[in-house]
Order: structure tokens, then sequence, then C-alpha cells
């Protein structure tokens, strides 16, 4: 008997759909339409607990439907009893149905004024629709229930154009609904507050405008609002760093997400220094100080978990550009198995970061994964029976197991100083962030001659440049060939996205072309993402770490005097068994994990 499908949103629609889909079975169906009712009052209460505590009391046509009933049952799919029936797989199979688009709203693609001007927040709420794009015929509106005809009829009226509803989670609504004209709001009134002739920096006779009493820019609610919508847009976006940026008539404000930049909001020009004064008030920077760079930090929570954030401003053409890094515990401190390493290469890193004393030094750019690559090793070789001490510039993680050393160079405390100091410390292993002089040199050098271990980082292309670079410095190479025990060159390759992943084949004689020598012939079979809503049609997901481990051992250490080639150190680490970034590169992109596009531009080699 063929299942009567309709267009609309009734609950016994809705089943019969995810029976004919083979997501329900006929059973489970008719199992939850006897107990609806029951569970529809159950979830009614909760809401309503949930509402009153909010202070949106009244304020949300947010009532309960039977997809939200299915989805509080954690009901296995009937096609495939190892996953759970959530409501992203439902709403999939209802537009598919209804022959209606979906779409997992990307908030990165909405434009700020689009999403707010066309439907008041008090509309959007009640019938939860959400405007998502709009041109000189149509008006797209994403929203959970496409066929309320009269909401549909009142959108078209108000805003003049032809209505195309798609398909979206009744939660993404919600929270997009909450997020964007919250910030819209907090912005708005911001620039009423603040708003008035604009400073041209370019003009000499500078207008200056007092300001009343009750104009408190760190200290206004709607400013505090906006901010705080930022910082809980970024990790939501996993964005690792925020910019905003002034500009002549504007202020951008843009996150990087997997190692790209997106903007996401222009701001009025006007509100932007009251955010950079909110910013500067939270990370304890001089809220008057303008003219010179400045470095702060906080520390944020969000959902549980507890967050670093450094703070960087520095003045440009504009006025100050603010760049706040975050500093994820779940990023920074990870299994070394978990980082990249390949299994000969784990084994390699491992032997040397377990040496009792020596040097090792990490090496790469900068936004190349050192930091995590530290704190990671340090975290395994911490216990209660070693002192670890760090010096670093600023700290970009605290944890209690380390005692962590701020460069300070104000009061006296820079890494060459402070290391005299760390070594009446009783110390066991020293990292210091960065060796950038030779004063930090020779004194890092010093502490792994008289028994300690010691971890930091140098700004090199490879590992053997890091031996070519300690020279540059002034240390003696018979110094380095005392000290230096293991060096880890690295980068980070972006990961194909494991949604949307498809396999394709490739002439090794085309990638040669490219630059990329493999040693095969013929096609060879390789992945990439075709792009999709969770990667915002990018084709990667998240980074991972390509590695180059180089031992210093006898033979290596012999090569190193005051005439070394980068060459000769590199051609015999090889010889010695030294897989290449390049090599470990390949690795990852046979197995899968990235593209031939991410290895060309990570890696390099001479012609």
């Amino acid at each position: 008997m063929a299942i009567q499908i309709e267009k609309n949103f009734t609950d016994e629609n809705i089943c019969n759909i995810l029976v004919a889909y083979k997501l329900l079975t006929a059973d489970q169906a008719k199992e939850i339409l006897v107990k609806k009712k029951r569970i529809r009052s159950k979830l009614e209460q909760v809401h309503a607990m949930k509402e009153s505590t909010s202070g949106h009391k009244g304020k949300t046509g947010n009532s309960i439907t039977m997809v939200d009933i299915i989805v509080s049952l954690s009901i296995k799919k009937a096609d495939d009893p190892s996953k759970i029936l959530d409501e992203e797989t439902i709403f999939q199979v209802l537009a598919k149905a209804w022959k209606i688009p979906y779409t997992k709203v990307d908030p990165l693609n909405l434009d700020l004024d689009v999403v707010t001007s066309k439907i008041p927040l008090t509309f959007a709420m009640k019938h939860l629709v959400l405007p998502i794009d709009v041109n000189n015929e149509h008006i797209t509106v994403a929203t959970p229930n496409p066929f309320n005809i009269e909401v549909m009829e009142d959108i078209a009226q108000v805003s003049q154009l032809k209505v195309r509803p798609i398909i979206s989670t009744k939660t993404d609504i919600l929270k997009l609904i909450g997020e964007f004209y919250g910030f819209k709001r907090s912005i708005l009134a911001a620039e009423n507050q603040f708003g008035g002739p604009n400073i041209d920096l370019g003009n000499l006779e500078q207008l200056v405008r007092l300001k009343s009493s009750d104009e408190l820019l760190s200290d206004d609610q709607h400013i505090v609002n906006a901010v705080d919508h930022l910082f809980g847009y970024a990790f939501d976006q996993r964005a690792s760093d925020i910019h905003i940026e002034p500009k002549r008539k504007k202020s951008i404000v843009r996150l990087r997400i997997d190692g790209a930049l997106h903007t996401v909001y222009e701001l009025p020009r006007s509100v932007h220094p009251a955010i950079t004064s909110r910013i500067k008030t939270i990370a304890r920077m001089d809220m008057a100080e303008k003219r010179r760079p400045q470095d702060g930090r906080i520390k944020m929570e969000k959902s549980g978990s507890e967050s670093e954030i450094r703070v960087s401003s520095i003045p440009v053409a504009f006025g100050e550009k603010m760049v706040m890094r975050i500093m994820d515990p779940d990023v920074l401190f990870k299994d070394l198995e978990n980082l990249g390493f390949t299994s000969s290469d784990l084994e390699r890193y491992n032997k040397y970061v377990n040496l009792p004393n020596g040097m090792i030094l990490v090496c790469g750019p900068t936004g190349s994964g050192k930091s995590t690559t530290l704190y990671s090793t340090l975290r395994q070789l911490s216990n209660p029976d070693i002192n670890i001490t760090t010096v670093e510039e600023p700290i970009e993680m605290i944890h209690e197991d380390f005692n962590q050393i701020a460069v300070q160079p104000t009061v006296g405390i820079t890494f060459s100083s402070i290391l005299r100091n760390i070594l009446r410390q009783d110390p066991d292993i020293i990292m210091i962030g960065e060796m950038r002089d030779l004063d930090t040199a020779e004194n890092a050098i010093q502490a792994a001659l008289t028994g300690h271990l010691v971890l930091s980082t140098l700004h090199t292309n490879d590992a053997p440049s890091a031996i070519i670079r300690l020279l540059d410095l002034g240390v003696p190479y018979f110094l380095i060939k005392a000290t230096l025990v293991g060096i880890l060159g690295q980068r980070l390759v972006k990961k194909i996205c494991p949604h949307c992943k498809e396999e394709f084949e490739m002439e090794s004689s085309e990638l040669a072309g490219l630059g990329l020598h493999l040693e095969k012939t013929g096609p060879v079979k390789l992945c990439r993402g075709k792009g999709c809503q969770k990667c915002r049609g990018t084709g990667y997901q998240g980074r991972s770490s390509i590695y180059e481990v180089l031992p210093i051992t006898e033979t290596v250490a012999a090569k190193i005097n005051q005439e070394t080639a980068v060459h000769e150190i590199r051609d015999l680490a090889i010889k010695e068994g030294m897989a290449t970034m390049r090599e470990n590169a390949i690795i990852k992109l046979f197995d899968g994990q990235t593209t031939y596009q991410e290895v060309l531009r990570v890696t390099w080699e001479k012609l």
C-alpha cells in the first residue's frame, strides 16, 4: 500500500514521509502518533521554563512540532541503526519529499542588512522566518515550515517582492535570528549614541567633539552586547583569529577559519572606537593609549570550556586595528599521536624529547602549528617529578603544570636575561618561546650544557636551515654540535572535508608538470572535496601538521662547521632516513587526507 505524501506540516504527514523514506518503520510511526500528546506536553513545559528564564516569554512562535518530538526520542534510523535520526536529517528528507530546496544556512555568507532590514525581529521570532537573500524580484526566506501561506503573503506584501521559501532546521533559524538581530540591534543603538561627525585623520584641523558624561565607551551596554555577540560568533565558527579593521567610511570584521580570512560584518565607522575600547577594557589594556601598539589577554568561558584570547592593537591609517587570537586548549594540547606525525617520525621525535638534556628546535613560519607541537610535547613530558619552566612572549595558554614566565622588556625581563635566573630555579625542562638573537641562543645553549632539556622555536623554512640560522646568529659551531639533539620542521595542510569527499583519477605526468613528482606512472587515485554547506563550499575542513624530523646523529654533527651548507645537511639527513615535509605531505595525499593543491602550496622543492 502506497503512503500518501501531502504538502503540509501535519504530524501524520511528517511521519508518513519518514516511513516512505525508510527513516522510521511503520510501527515506530504509529507508536509516536499514539504518544505524541504526552511527549508534546512535557516538551512544552521545558520550553516554557526556558523562555521565562531568558526573558523571551511569549515572543517566539517556537511551538513543539512533530520533528521536535521525534528528535527528543533519539530514535535510531531504520535504514542505519548505527545513527540517530537527528533534526537535520529529518528536514533534508522533508525538503526532498516536498520538492523544496533545503539549505544549511552558512552565517558567513549572510548579509547583516539583508537579514535584519526586511523583516522585524518580533515577526521573525514569532513565525521562525529568516531572510537570507534578496534580488530585484525575489526574497529568499529560510523557514522550517514553508506551508504557512499567510506568513509568506505578509512578507511579500511588506517587501513588495515574490517570496521564495527554502527549508532549514528550526534550531539553525532560532540561533541565527538571535545572533544577527541581536548584533544589529546593539550596533544600531551604539551608532545612534556615538554617531556624529567622523574625524578625518588626514585633516590637520582636527575636530574635537566633547562627549557628555553618559557616553562611556567601554561601559555602554549596547557595545558590551555587540562585543559578546562577536566573540560568541567566532567560537561557533571555529575561528582562530578575529580582525577588526578600521577603513575610511566603515569598519570591517574578519574571521580566520582553517587558515583563510572571511569578512563577516561591516560596521558603521562611528562605533569602531567604542568596540576597540570595550575590548581593551576586558583585555586590561590602556584605553587612553591609541598611538602605540599594545598587547593584552582575555580569559573567556563559553559552554563550559575556557579559552585564552590574545589581543593585539596597532595604529593604522584610519584608527586602531585589533587582532584577537583565540587559543583553544583543545587545539593547543593534543596527544602527539593526533598531530599528524607518521609512525616512524613520531618514534624519532619521542626519542629525543625524552633525553635528559640537550636542545630541541621546532621550526616553521608564523601560523605553522609550532605552539601546538611544543605545548602538546610539554604536556606529555609533564609529571610531578619534574620542573617545567617556560619563557613566552606572550604566554599563549596558561597551564598549571608549567611555571610560565611572560617576557616584559619594560621591567627587564627578556628571553636572554630571564634565562640566567631560571637556571637558579632548579628546572628540568626549559621552553623558550623564540630564539631570536645571539644572547638568547647562548643562554639556551648554556642551559643545555648544564644538564637541562631545552625546547625552542626558530622561524626557518625547514629543519636543516635551523643549523645555518644558529650559525648566522653567531653561535659557535662546536656549541651547536655539543647541545643540539634534534630539529623538527613543520607546516599545516588543510584537510579534505569528510562530508563531501570524493575520489578522482589524475595522470602522474600532469602532476609532474605542476611540480609534484611521484614515484608512479599512469593514473593515480586522489581525493578532493566537492564543496558542501558543512565546509562552506571550500572542500576543506580542519588542518593537520606535516613534519620533517632531523635527529642530530654523529654523522650529521660531524658535518656542522662554519662553512656548512644547507644542502649538505639536507642530503645527509635524507640519506640517514629523514622524510621531508614534501614526502610526508604526499603520504597524506595518497591517504585521502589532503589535496595535491595543498601539497604544492605548503611544500616546495628547489629546482
